[in-house]
């Protein structure tokens, strides 16, 4: 048998991104020093912008010309192969009992998340190129927005679960240097402290999980692990042990997935990410690293479905996450802020869906997601860009006569998330409740969670929208005058309203007679995992009519919240500072996320500085410097004692001398 074909090419996809990273790099370097010698110096930091969306540009046709290949072959033959590079070997080099080699597989499932991220990620590279311009920082801007792509891509194309940690962690490392990027102003410095923080609970948790995984398979490669669980995998044929081990590996990943991809208890840190430059927040914190965990669902599927408490509990924590996310938008001010916690409740709809076995439905909603959520981070960016920095939607108002292609396409991303009828957000979301909904028992709580929360989400939207662009100008007409960004900027979002309104024909639902693009194309990858499911507890699909109820359903509640939201705000802020005087608590309840954070400030953080102060009084002060001092001064008074000895007295020499001999006399004749 012939090995299969080795495609080197796809080493360039990451590899492009990295290039680029390190010319911007080098052009930042070559700025600082021109300035050194003239402040007023520009140097070619210009450039920077350029070779960033070239490698993007190049980064996104590779991509392209992987997903033609893919499509050419058959649906069972859809993977292919980088040549391997030998990275770890323990034991003899001819028989190790563990090795590691880096490999990178492009299938349905990574060509899928490999396209949003170099294709979205280029319309967000151009959209900076604008948004950035004049920054001290802009080569160095773009250096690290190419390397955070290059981290992402290594995450979703490695074979390996240590190649997605370098990933992993790379994407953690470009979060902490982008959300701090403007660490100058205090607060973006502590904001990305915060994110890296929290997400080294999740990354510790993703360790055990791995190492739990290579006791089980001897192995970290994660495509020899779904073929262990492949079609002929059955549960009931394995010991209790190995289950629970499985569970447990299931257990640990899902931690490291609720760090990245903001889950409960571990969201806290993106709302705070908004200190980031707007580019950031649409590039990592809408379309790409927070989608990590839900990638690592997906190409673990079968670990995963093998164990029903685990999937439980993803579901669970998705709902309570989409839930608070959801609630807490609805008093937000700041219109990144509102955003933030959106995204929050979308990455919990994700995950509602995969822990009903809808994995399909949940790539879908990460498309889409990724399509109208960087739309709106994009759009919330010109606004505040044509507002000089003014992010406080109780000071805008009637932007939308200064802004039109703002306004219009920020009303396309507004559809797509709330979910109004035909839009891609409304086909995503609604596949997913319909999955939690045909899954039964305790499902069924999960699904009116969900429903609640889709119309909190057309309501928080609609608010959003009547606050910024409709009412009366709230904004200092002597200090503001709002303008519409330039081209570079408005261009991406046009791009991105059309995939927002558009996306929805990758997944069809059954009753409109079409075919399910994306989910017949994921259908190889999902498979292993839809078996396991299947073992455990076969579903029969929805009727027709009770998918035309669900849908309806949908459609109702999202036009019925978005006009409420609407109407409620169109003339202004009022509504809101009459929830702050009529139920203060509750405002402020939502307002700080349910205060889970000031929870954590309570609960771990006090007792961690309680506890290190202790330590550092009773340890540091009192051992450590007591006995450093205390040898001190034991030195310091026998030294003195002993200079008192050298008197310079001959008589008092002799005694000592005549002392120390009759004493050594003694000793040897005694002895």
């Amino acid at each position: 048998m012939l090995p299969p074909p080795s495609h080197a090419w796809l080493w360039w996809i990451p590899l492009l991104p990295l290039i680029g990273s390190a010319l911007c790099g080098a052009l930042h370097l070559a700025t600082l020093s021109a300035r050194k010698r003239d402040p007023q110096a520009k140097g070619l930091a210009g450039l920077a912008p350029l070779i960033a969306c070239a490698a993007m540009a190049g980064a996104l046709a590779l991509a392209v010309k992987g997903f033609l290949d893919l499509r050419a072959l058959d649906a069972a033959a859809r993977v292919l192969n980088s040549p391997a590079w030998e990275w770890i070997t323990v034991g003899d080099p001819r028989q190790p009992w563990f090795d590691v080699d880096l490999r990178l597989v492009l299938d349905p499932l990574s060509s899928t998340l490999g396209l949003v991220i170099t294709g979205v990620g280029l319309l967000i590279h151009i959209y900076a190129s604008g948004y950035m311009k004049g920054d001290a920082g802009y080569a160095k801007f773009f250096a690290y927005l190419n390397l955070f792509v290059f981290a992402m891509l290594m995450l979703v194309l490695s074979s390996s679960l240590l190649g997605v940690f370098v990933g992993w962690e790379g994407v953690g490392l470009c979060s902490y240097l982008l959300i701090g990027f403007w660490y100058e102003k205090g607060w973006p410095a502590e904001a990305a402290q915060k994110a890296f923080i929290t997400n080294r609970v999740g990354d510790a948790c993703f360790l055990i999980g791995s190492f739990l995984l290579l006791r089980l398979f001897g192995t970290l490669d994660m495509h020899e692990i779904v073929a262990r669980m492949g079609s002929d995998f059955r549960l009931d044929a394995i010991d209790e042990n190995v289950k629970l081990n499985i569970a447990l590996a299931a257990l640990f990943l899902f931690g490291g997935c609720c760090g990245k991809s903001a889950q409960m208890p571990l969201f806290t840190w993106l709302p705070d990410a908004m200190a980031g430059p707007t580019p950031v927040s649409a590039l990592i914190h809408a379309a790409t690293m927070v989608t990590s965990g839900i990638y690592l669902v997906v190409r673990l599927n079968p670990l995963f479905a093998s164990s029903p408490a685990v999937m439980t509990l993803i579901s669970g924590v998705g709902v309570a996450t989409a839930l608070i996310g959801g609630s807490t938008a609805l008093v937000q001010r700041d219109i990144k802020k509102v955003l933030a916690y959106s995204t929050v409740s979308q990455l919990g709809y994700m995950f509602l869906g995969l822990g009903t076995g809808a994995f399909g439905a949940a790539v879908f909603h990460l498309v889409t997601h990724a399509f109208f959520k960087a739309l709106l981070f994009l759009g919330a960016g010109s606004v505040i860009h044509g507002m000089h920095e003014e992010q406080d939607m109780h000071k805008m108002g009637g932007l939308r006569k200064h802004m039109p292609q703002t306004f219009a396409t920020f009303l396309a991303g507004a559809a797509a998330l709330s979910g109004l009828p035909l839009m891609s957000g409304f086909f995503s979301k609604d596949e997913i409740l319909a999955h939690t909904f045909n899954s039964g028992g305790v499902y069924y709580a999960f699904w009116i969670v969900g429903v609640l929360t889709a119309a909190m989400t057309a309501y928080y939207t609609w608010r959003m929208v009547a606050l910024t662009f409709f009412g009366p100008e709230r904004f200092d007409h002597h200090h503001v005058h709002p303008h519409e960004s330039p081209a570079v900027m408005t261009v991406p979002l046009m791009v991105l309203a059309v995939l927002s309104v558009l996306g929805g024909v990758l997944g069809l639902p059954p009753v409109f007679h079409a075919a399910h693009a994306l989910n017949d194309w994921l259908a190889p990858v999902v498979a292993p995992g839809v078996a396991i499911l299947n073992q455990l507890h076969p579903h029969e699909h929805l009727s027709h009519a009770t998918e035309w109820v669900l849908l309806g359903l949908g459609a109702a509640v999202a036009l019925a919240f978005a006009h409420t939201g609407f109407r409620t705000y169109a003339a202004g802020p009022e509504p809101d500072l009459a929830i702050g005087r009529g139920a203060p608590g509750v405002a402020a309840f939502l307002g700080d996320a349910w205060s889970i954070d000031s929870a954590y400030s309570r609960v771990v953080i006090l007792p961690l500085r309680v506890f290190a102060f202790v330590v550092r009084f009773i340890v540091d002060q009192v051992v450590i410097d007591g006995l450093v001092n205390g040898a001190g001064s034991l030195a310091k008074n026998l030294a003195l004692r002993a200079r008192g000895m050298a008197s310079g007295q001959l008589d008092a020499y002799a005694l000592w001398m005549g002392g120390g001999a009759a004493v050594i006399s003694l000793w040897w004749m005694w002895s």
